[in-house]
């Protein structure tokens, strides 16, 4: 009891009391006022990066519809404005976070952040300034580039291909922030790590449907039984889901990754219909009086599930063999699951039964500057590049190397810490 406590000598048992039961001081940098600076948390920095990235995809699919729809237009359209929003608050937060780790708070975040040319900050806001620069670097090269040499033949024009480079280094730079908080055992949200893993798929499935605009060319439904079209897919789409389901930052991350891709580019098919547009440029084939929707996305969930369950049943089995035997059940697993499924279902898109809203299917995706005539219930380019024994044996050759690939990133997301 208080009573029974010996009295203090001089007050210096009180004093020592008072010190020993004091909440550990934090240090903390000070401006010239005396006003300590707020620490970015990532609470905050982690919700708002994946907030940019689905800008920026959402931008860039919402800009192929309008040049599809409505043809060039003016730089200030809301697509753009979408998708250089996204990089902007990729730029800044990722400015927020160097200034926090180098000046502001340097001793409290030194073991979450890295060093380059005597700058602190973590891998994450490194790669997502690098790609917020190149975004806005893109922007009046591209500018000039349709001044000198008119509209594009192709999406991956110089420029272009500087855009999209960037746009990924911001999305991925919101997947390291988001594993690195996740690693460290603190979430997002809280002090729990469930609300962490929920930002890392989110972050990384919407990585998964930007990615997959680089294959917008050899994706359409109607190319969907050429030798290209599955060799492309082998290149990009494995990686992806391996790495989410060797990483595993929730059960099923695979799947739900593919889920995520399924549901923000299937929302871009069913609500950019519902805004009315019509050509500015000649020549117009076809009339548009709505927004052009993009293609049904793939059905990745189906290899998606198949490789998960793969990865599940064999993680408590360690070793090189095993590492191999995942990697190339993961990479058989994918081509023997996604060829069939993608190959009836595109025989679905192209038929009138897929001609409705949901689907978007049997031409709907075409602009304006495509004929919409019968050619639209037909798949391309099969007689000169036919999916043959040899296309599906190169296939898996280029699936194994990119599991292999996503293998060998998931387990190093498993280590980010900074």
């Amino acid at each position: 009891t208080p009573d029974s406590r010996p009295p203090a000598f001089g007050g210096i048992t009180s004093s020592m009391e008072s010190v020993d039961t004091a909440p550990p001081l934090v240090a903390t940098a000070r401006p010239a006022s005396g006003m300590a600076l707020p620490r970015l948390r990532s609470g905050t920095i982690v919700p708002l990066l994946v907030f940019a990235a689905t800008c920026i995809t959402v931008g860039i699919l919402w800009d192929i519809s309008w040049h599809v729809t409505i043809g060039r237009d003016s730089f200030w359209t809301p697509a753009h404005m979408a998708i250089y929003l996204g990089g902007t608050l990729g730029g800044v937060l990722a400015g927020g976070l160097v200034l926090q780790s180098t000046f502001w708070h340097r001793d409290v975040c030194q073991g979450e952040s890295v060093g380059i040319l005597g700058l602190r900050a973590p891998l994450g806001a490194w790669v997502t300034a690098w790609g917020a620069a190149a975004m806005l670097t893109s922007a009046p090269l591209d500018d000039w580039w349709h001044n000198a040499y008119g509209l594009d033949v192709k999406i991956l024009s110089p420029p272009h291909a500087l855009l999209a480079a960037g746009m990924y280094g911001v999305v991925t730079g919101a997947v390291l922030l988001a594993a690195a908080a996740r690693n460290r055992g603190t979430s997002a949200l809280g002090t729990t790590t469930a609300p962490s893993r929920t930002w890392v798929v989110l972050a990384m499935g919407i990585q998964l449907t930007l990615a997959s605009v680089l294959l917008t060319e050899v994706s359409f439904p109607n190319l969907q039984h050429t030798g290209t079209f599955f060799l492309a897919s082998a290149i990009l789409y494995p990686a992806f889901l391996t790495a989410a389901a060797r990483y595993a930052p929730a059960p099923g991350a695979a799947t739900r990754i593919a889920l995520v891709y399924l549901g923000l580019a299937g929302a871009m098919v069913w609500i950019l219909p519902l805004f009315p547009a019509e050509p500015k440029l000649a020549p117009v084939y076809h009339r548009v009086t709505h927004m052009t929707p993009p293609a049904f996305p793939l059905m990745l969930v189906a290899p998606a599930l198949a490789m998960d369950a793969l990865y599940h049943f064999t993680r408590s089995h360690s070793g090189r063999a095993m590492v191999l035997l995942r990697i190339v059940g993961a990479a058989v697993l994918f081509v023997a699951v996604f060829v069939p499924v993608q190959w009836y279902f595109a025989e679905f898109l192209v038929s009138p039964a897929a001609d409705n809203s949901f689907f978007a299917g049997h031409g709907r995706f075409l602009g304006y500057m495509a004929r919409r005539t019968e050619w639209r219930e037909l798949f391309w380019r099969v007689d000169r590049d036919p999916v043959t024994a040899l296309v599906l044996g190169k296939m898996l050759l280029i699936t194994l190397g990119s599991c292999a690939m996503g293998h060998t990133v998931g387990a190093w997301f498993q280590r980010v810490r900074r």
